[in-house]
């Protein structure tokens, strides 16, 4: 049995092709249906062009529904994601197509002129386009492409993607995440976050970074739910869609400028189910501040690049201000001293993580 995790996802939507799965701020509206037939034609195209099992696909371009389309077809093609920051200027991308060597750049168009300039520094043979409104090169070449496609074989050790991460310490150093690492780490919060039939995630994080990708996208699919797909947070509209909501993922910045709103209140969030927050530390006064103007506890979770989530606070039971909750299961988290030796509770130390969640 194949361990993609396109397949893991298809086979909860297979039986509901006809059920949304994403809306759009313009009110478009695309059905698992699409998801499959959309991902099937890239996944064809993809390989039509010849390259090899588990080359890099990397990806510069604005949110939108085709973006998601993209990144599943690499994923059902057999290839590797590597999605990269809209924000990455002419050196960084420099380095990240040195370092990564993809085989295709999909970017939006107007930075096509900038990879066809890098492109002849690093062997890069393929370039297309892909706008934020599903258009662009990608879309055209792909159009005709057979909308049959099966799902390739991989193993679970097999890459899925590889993402960069922030370079805090030294230079951006690319996580190598397998079909494995992601599809635990899906299932595990998909479960111990309660997700429901009826869920409708309000997804406003970016897709080139692990919490808007593996965390919102991937537990949101493999749940079959829909979502409503926003650009970009902006507070006003997030305000507008929650009492059509019952998820809500965010960081500790869209929290406070939420706070910051006199119509943010509890009728707002009358039909909200759950609240998690992540990617930063959430203030105390942030957590307590929510929770008294709408009545929700937000819950706090703590991950990294290299592993998806590792801990998080219970779903039921009590949520503390300021922690991250417990190891999540399967996980195994320990705090440990210069010579690798755990340390007692209240002591400051190096984190180590161990679970199927961590990368290659």
């Amino acid at each position: 049995m194949t361990k993609n995790l396109y397949g893991l996802l298809a086979a909860r939507f297979k039986d509901q092709l006809d059920q949304p799965c994403i809306e759009t701020e313009s009110g478009s509206v695309y059905t698992y249906g699409d998801v499959d037939r959309e991902t099937a034609r890239l996944a064809r195209f993809l390989t039509d062009l010849g390259i090899e099992k588990g080359s890099r696909i990397a990806v510069q371009a604005e949110k939108s529904p085709a973006t998601i389309w993209l990144y599943l077809a690499v994923l059902r093609a057999g290839f590797v994601y590597l999605p990269l920051n809209t924000a990455y200027q002419r050196a960084e991308l420099e380095y990240f197509l040195r370092d990564a060597e993809p085989a295709v750049v999909v970017c939006a168009p107007p930075s096509e002129k900038l990879f066809a300039e890098l492109a002849k520094a690093v062997r890069l043979k393929h370039i297309y386009t892909l706008d934020e409104n599903g258009g662009g090169s990608l879309i055209d070449a792909s159009h005709t492409a057979d909308a049959e496609s099966v799902v390739v074989d991989v193993a679970e050790d097999d890459l899925a993607a590889i993402v960069y991460t922030s370079g805090t310490t030294g230079r951006a150093k690319g996580a190598m995440l397998t079909h494995g690492n992601l599809s635990s780490n899906a299932q595990t919060l998909h479960t111990y976050w309660g997700f429901q039939p009826n869920d409708v995630l309000l997804h406003t994080l970016p897709l080139f970074h692990v919490h808007g990708l593996f965390v919102a996208t991937n537990v949101c699919l493999l749940n079959a739910g829909r979502m409503i797909l926003l650009p970009k947070f902006d507070a006003e509209r997030v305000v507008a869609y929650l009492s059509r909501s019952t998820v809500f993922m965010g960081v500790p910045t869209y929290y406070t400028r939420l706070l910051a709103r006199s119509d943010f209140d509890r009728d707002v969030c009358r039909n909200m189910r759950l609240f998690t927050s992540g990617s930063a530390p959430l203030l105390n006064d942030t957590f307590n501040s929510f929770q008294s103007r709408t009545g929700h506890t937000i819950l706090e979770r703590y991950g990294m690049t290299e592993t998806g989530m590792n801990t998080s606070n219970p779903l039921d039971g009590a949520r503390i201000a300021g922690s991250v909750g417990l190891p999540l299961p399967g996980v195994s988290v320990r705090v440990v001293d210069e010579h690798d030796s755990p340390l007692p509770p209240e002591a400051v130390g190096a984190i180590q993580v161990k679970g199927p969640n961590v990368f290659r």
